[in-house]
């Protein structure tokens, strides 16, 4: 029986009948987080052309492009005005995302305040207890990622690649009757969960030697991954000292296209 080469349907669609090719080799939206002082602003500030806003002032000591930012009204201002420059930057950073997070509770509180059920927040319901995060039953937590995830949405229009940049946060986990250490991203339940499933890749970096290593291997001990190829299950050398000592970046060896 004789099959045709595609098939349309009224909406344009075609079913193809071979592959279809990888669109885009680098990831678009990237989560990255390590121990303290590992220096993940550093390499941040070596990567051309990458627009780092700073949450939590971590840049001072940095020779970079950077914005500092202390609420989401200054996020909203400071892309408003990249979006005014015609979206200049082919990278920005979020600095971090664990400040973001308490970043975004008055946001919460705002959004919640507009809402049928929260129309007397800023006039009784703050006054009684004191954060949303404190209402009963966790009411507040919804509005929290509510507002979390429309920042991190604002900002992934705002350049062609986005890395959120994290704390680490260190749990203790039991397998097989086992005790073991896991090295998580310092989020709030849910939130790490939106983060991280929106994200193309995530990455552990830790230092081995003089090296700085990005870890895209998927561990009980570690929860990292990546969907494009020359990541996934990877661990690649993003920072070495050179033979004078001067600290070099391989960020081509993340973004190849």
């Amino acid at each position: 029986m004789a099959t045709k080469e595609k098939v349309e349907a009224p909406g344009g669609f075609v079913l193809p009948t071979k592959k279809v090719m990888a669109e885009v080799k680098s990831p678009k939206n990237m989560v990255i987080f390590s121990k303290p002082k590992i220096g993940k602003t550093t390499l941040l500030s070596q990567l051309d052309n990458c627009l780092i806003i700073d949450l939590e002032e971590g840049s001072d000591y940095v020779d970079a492009l950077k914005l500092k930012a202390k609420t989401v009204s200054d996020i909203v201002t400071i892309g408003n005005m990249i979006i005014e420059a015609g979206k200049p930057y082919k990278y920005i950073a979020l600095d971090t995302i664990t400040a973001l997070e308490s970043i975004c509770v008055p946001y919460a509180e705002e959004l919640y305040s507009k809402s049928l059920m929260g129309k007397k927040w800023f006039t009784e319901g703050k006054a009684q207890y004191g954060s949303i995060l404190n209402m009963p039953n966790g009411a507040g937590y919804p509005w929290l990622r509510q507002a979390f995830e429309k920042v991190l949405n604002y900002v992934k229009t705002l350049a062609p690649h986005v890395i959120f940049v994290g704390h680490i946060k260190d749990t203790l986990l039991e397998k097989n009757g086992a005790e073991f250490n896991s090295l998580d991203l310092d989020l709030t339940g849910k939130l790490k969960r939106i983060t991280t499933s929106n994200s193309d890749a995530i990455a552990y970096i830790y230092r081995k030697g003089k090296k700085n290593i990005m870890s895209f291997l998927t561990t009980d001990e570690i929860a990292c991954g990546a969907r494009p190829e020359h990541l996934r299950n990877q661990e690649i050398t993003i920072s070495e000292p050179d033979e004078d000592g001067k600290i070099i970046t391989h960020w081509d060896k993340i973004y190849i296209d």
